[in-house]
């Protein structure tokens, strides 16, 4: 289980998390919902060790295991994963070979590579021409989630936190975003997974356990996927 207990965290001295308490259970798939400036990015960047973001109260057990100390790297060892809602473009390093480093240091037999590789990239349908390409340069914003996705399906983490993976997206490359999520989860059944977003429109295409509303820097309400349906129809104004 990722749990994470009244968590309290401040940028650049403003109080944006102000006591969350929030569980994600091994193999489902829990939604954060909320509007904007109520704190989902801070708590994902929180949960990954960003050194932006000051936890003055509060725990994040991994397994129950307190990660709070650790740095991202050891977060990551520890099987927790992040996608970013805007990737960042490195020239000059390319898919292949940023994958490949991950694997090594994540503690994966690279001897194993490039058959995992092999199997990720058949599982999202991906040529493997992808692989030579610098990573996340000239992606397009399907192309870009696929990617996290092919990150999601090699690097196999406990749990993974994903920050607004349907931001930008047209409805075709939403359809594909969701379903690569979807096989990422088949292929790691015991894969918790945390999706921020900030509309209902993905939920459409994937099996949701629960669904959470973060307001001012707390959870305000948490239910199942109606939930989300609901918002989308009466909006935040009522919570």
């Amino acid at each position: 289980m990722l749990e994470i207990v009244n968590l309290k965290v401040s940028r650049e001295g403003k109080e944006i998390l102000k006591g969350v308490d929030l569980c994600v259970k091994s193999g489902e798939l829990s939604v954060l919902m909320g509007p904007n400036g109520s704190g989902k990015s801070t708590l994902a960047m929180s949960l990954m060790g960003s050194p932006n973001c000051e936890i003055f109260d509060g725990k994040i057990l991994l397994n129950g295991k307190n990660i709070l100390k650790e740095s991202p790297d050891k977060r990551a060892k520890e099987g927790l994963f992040m996608s970013f809602q805007y990737p960042v473009e490195v020239p000059g390093v390319t898919m292949r070979s940023f994958l490949r480093v991950a694997y090594k240091e994540l503690g994966f037999d690279v001897a194993a590579f490039n058959r995992d590789l092999d199997e990720a990239l058949n599982a999202l349908d991906l040529d493997k021409s992808f692989m030579g390409r610098f990573l996340n340069g000239g992606f397009s914003g399907g192309e870009k989630k696929k990617s996290e996705i092919l990150q999601l399906l090699l690097f196999k983490p406990k749990y993974a936190v994903l920050d607004e993976t349907d931001s930008g997206l047209d409805v075709s490359a939403l359809k594909i975003a969701a379903s690569s999520l979807q096989k990422a989860m088949l292929a790691n059944k015991n894969m918790g997974v945390l999706l921020i977003t900030h509309y209902q429109r993905v939920l459409k295409y994937l099996d949701v356990d629960s669904v959470h509303i973060l307001m001012d820097g707390r959870i305000v309400k948490s239910g199942d996927k109606n939930l989300a349906f609901e918002i989308e129809e009466e909006g935040y104004g009522r919570l």
